[in-house]
């Protein structure tokens, strides 16, 4: 799907949700991820977030610690 048909398909969504409460909520959501500039969820978690977030990357350089898709999957199929 391109942009002009998501765009197009998003419009539609939106025109037919009469729900206002639903409707406030979308926007409020696609406005927020507009507004946000670039590094400014970084700036928002505290040295220790950031400090476990980079730990975690670094992490995720080792296969070993890292764990399959069909694993995670049967783990919490009830959810899915």
């Amino acid at each position: 799907m391109n942009t002009i048909e998501l765009k197009k398909n998003f419009h539609n969504l939106i025109d037919s949700i009469d729900n206002e409460n639903i409707l406030i909520s979308f926007y409020e959501m696609i406005k927020s991820k507009t507004d946000t500039k670039a590094g400014q969820l970084w700036g928002r978690l505290t040295k220790n977030e950031q400090s476990e977030l980079l730990k975690a990357f670094e992490e995720s350089d080792n296969p070993d610690n890292l764990v399959d898709f069909d694993t995670i999957k049967k783990k919490h199929e009830k959810w899915l």
